[in-house]
């Protein structure tokens, strides 16, 4: 789900890295809505075993993990970040992209240069690990090169990795 927030066709939860969302907020809302509601069937279908099939990540979630956390946290009420077509960020928000092990992801919180991201991100990252926790995913916030900050996402009750630096 990473393309077209705000466009035609199939429902792509915003992952940071598509354009601005420019369509009606009522009609996104209730397809997010829409989205959540039937992750959640699929969560009901599957039956993690070994925990509430309600708040653990389904087996697709898990193959999918960029795609579920984007949903996970737009549901949560989060802004996306966005960039042109040129790929300048134009908008400040999270940003997820794929972990660098398998089933995890990375959430950053980013915006146009001068935009002040780096002063929200301690505060956003915050929110955005409470958003996932509630859908079952483990959030560590990292602090990366110069000093930025970020989450590593997981399904909950996954080996955790190294930890937080």
């Amino acid at each position: 789900m990473t393309g077209d927030p705000g466009g035609k066709g199939a429902f792509h939860a915003a992952t940071g890295d598509g354009p601005p969302f420019t369509g009606d907020a009522e009609q996104r809302s209730r397809e997010v809505r829409s989205a959540l509601d039937g992750l959640r069937q699929i969560r009901r279908l599957t039956g993690t075993p070994g925990g509430d099939s309600g708040t653990v990540p389904a087996p697709w979630e898990r193959r999918q993990p960029v795609r579920a956390v984007a949903l996970a946290l737009e549901a949560g009420g989060l802004a996306a970040s966005a960039v042109d077509a040129g790929g300048t960020r134009t908008a400040t928000g999270y940003r997820v992209r794929a972990g660098e092990r398998p089933a995890t992801t990375v959430v950053e919180w980013l915006g146009p240069p001068g935009s002040g991201a780096a002063g929200q991100e301690a505060g956003a990252l915050a929110a955005c690990a409470d958003a996932l926790g509630r859908l079952g995913w483990e959030a560590l916030l990292y602090k990366g090169p110069r000093g930025r900050r970020f989450l590593e996402v997981e399904p909950a009750g996954t080996a955790a990795g190294p930890g937080p630096s």
